[in-house]
């Protein structure tokens, strides 16, 4: 068995975040090199194309480019303010046209913008938003109490995130929908969200164009929000207090929109990078690990630095992704169950490339055991701990407390829950569909400096790197404790691979349902 090596993980990270990949932004000439470089590393690492004989899966995309000259005009008794495109809002459309307006539309505060029947909550009680813009809070009631009681206390929800708030107020009937950036309950600041909706925002191909969504989705900064709930009469931090409360009601703000966003619309293919390695005994059975393969490209509008190199985000991933193959590849045996590994794109788009193989999957999930996520690993070396984002989540924590027992570290919770992070990567494509997802991260235990160090150096990464062009290789990097992670991760796929368990979520996890009914159907698992 070849052995997962620095060296090798060093120069793959190295090569897929130089320059000349470009930022790896999908449909571009950085997608061409990424995607040529990691099948010629699955190949050489032992694997066959995993796609029907072809190493690439075809993931049809939508580019849509808002025009930056947009300005959100907000009008009440008191006049008129604007809001500028990248320093008070951003915004953008789903809707696959040309232009998408928002005229005279009434601006209400729908809290959270959360309906969630089993935590007893309807933020859209008693209000009918159809034509209306609603103003929401990111993240979710639990982390603005810290009540344990309330949604999941501080780790967030998919209630929490972004995503679901756009779609539930597209349910809604809501024109507009604006959530109110705060980089605590976010888990980012504003430049992050500057960063990341400017340009072409890609998406799935809809049949019905996703005129389904609202006309205009976006962002407002905390004090932009906050200017605007003055000129309203109310106070932001005080509606904001209440909407914390069990008893919460809408409250429009007098206030009318208007917005005119003009769009470039392209339509265009993109690829998944599919490897496999065939089970010895039970083929039919899989085992996947993935990582996505792409960034935000380059923005020529910017002075200096214009390429979001990815480097840790996830250039690291898709080098732990091809080091994993190349062990796998290496054995004298291949495992009892059949291994995928699997290089998706467009997650910095929403998780587009893994949604869509979650709705075209090369293996069917009723007979797919397990997903193992790999995004952004550990640079800064050797950790007492290794984070499981999601911990309590399925029996895929016992599989890697085992094999974290052997070097002698131990499991603990994402020591952030509150910028659910779960919700965030390609796993969670997987999860949703019912097939138990482990996501873990680097520990914050560091082996020499303690804790306090480990908090820092995510702090920093967060503030000063995370979705920026300072995210570049660094050849100072401590990859040791990347490797030590890797190799954990390889115990774990093994684990599953060679034995004949389908471990499944625990009782009451949100996923359990569908993957007992999707088991159910087939005889497998348990």
């Amino acid at each position: 068995m070849r052995g997962i090596d620095e060296a090798g993980l060093r120069e793959h990270i190295s090569v897929l975040a130089s320059d000349e990949f470009e930022g790896r932004a999908p449909v571009s000439r950085g997608e061409e090199l990424t995607i040529a470089y990691v099948a010629e590393a699955f190949e050489a690492a032992g694997l066959e194309p995993g796609n029907d004989g072809e190493w690439l899966q075809p993931v049809p995309l939508v580019s849509i480019t808002a025009d930056p000259e947009m300005r959100l005009t907000v009008s009440g008794e008191s006049g008129e303010t604007a809001l500028e495109y990248g320093t008070g809002m951003m915004a953008w459309t789903k809707r696959v046209i040309d232009r998408s307006v928002l005229r005279d539309s009434e601006l209400v505060f729908v809290g959270y913008g959360i309906v969630a029947p089993e935590y007893g909550r309807d933020d859209y009680a008693g209000i009918d938003v159809a034509g209306k813009t609603v103003v929401m809070l990111v993240n979710d009631p639990g982390y603005t109490t810290h009540d344990p009681a309330r949604f999941n206390g501080r780790a967030m929800t998919y209630y929490g995130r972004w995503t679901y708030k756009f779609e539930e107020a597209g349910r809604q009937g809501a024109a507009g929908a604006l959530i109110i950036h705060e980089p605590g309950p976010a888990g980012y600041p504003w430049e992050v969200v500057a960063g990341s909706w400017s340009g072409p925002q890609f998406a799935l191909v809809a049949e019905d164009a996703n005129l389904s969504r609202p006309a205009a989705e976006g962002w407002l900064t905390l004090e932009a929000a906050a200017a605007l709930f003055e000129r309203a009469g109310l106070s932001l931090e005080t509606l904001s207090a209440e909407a914390a409360s069990e008893d919460f009601g809408a409250v429009s703000l007098g206030l009318t929109a208007n917005l005119e966003i003009l769009n470039r619309i392209e339509r265009s293919t993109s690829h998944n990078v599919v490897g496999r390695l065939t089970g010895s005994e039970r083929p039919e059975e899989a085992v996947i690990y993935m990582a996505h393969w792409d960034h935000l490209g380059r923005d020529e509008t910017l002075e200096g630095d214009q390429i979001y190199n990815g480097a840790l985000d996830n250039a690291t991933g898709v080098a732990g992704l091809i080091e994993i193959a190349a062990a796998f590849g290496g054995l004298e045996r291949p495992p009892a169950r059949s291994v995928l590994f699997l290089a998706v794109t467009a997650e910095e788009q929403g998780l587009l490339g893994s949604d869509h193989y979650g709705e075209h999957p090369v293996h069917p999930l009723n007979q797919t055991v397990a997903a193992i996520n790999m995004d952004g690993l550990n640079t800064v070396g050797p950790m007492n701990d290794i984070t499981v984002v999601g911990l309590g989540n399925s029996a895929l924590d016992d599989y890697l407390e085992a094999a974290a027992s052997g070097q002698g570290r131990v499991i603990r919770p994402d020591p952030e829950p509150e910028k659910g992070f779960y919700y965030r990567s390609d796993h969670f494509n997987f999860a949703k569909r019912g097939v138990p997802a482990l996501y873990t991260g680097s520990g914050i235990d560091h082996v020499e400096r303690g804790e306090s160090y480990g908090r820092r150096m995510r702090e920093q990464y967060t503030a000063d790197r995370y979705h920026k062009p300072a995210d570049e290789y660094d050849p100072a990097w401590d990859l040791d404790g990347a490797v030590d992670d890797l190799r954990l991760l390889f115990d774990v796929g093994y684990s599953l691979a060679q034995g004949a368990e389908w471990p499944n979520w625990r009782d009451g996890n949100e996923f359990r349902a569908a993957r007992d009914r999707m088991m159910d159907n087939t005889g497998a698992g348990g």
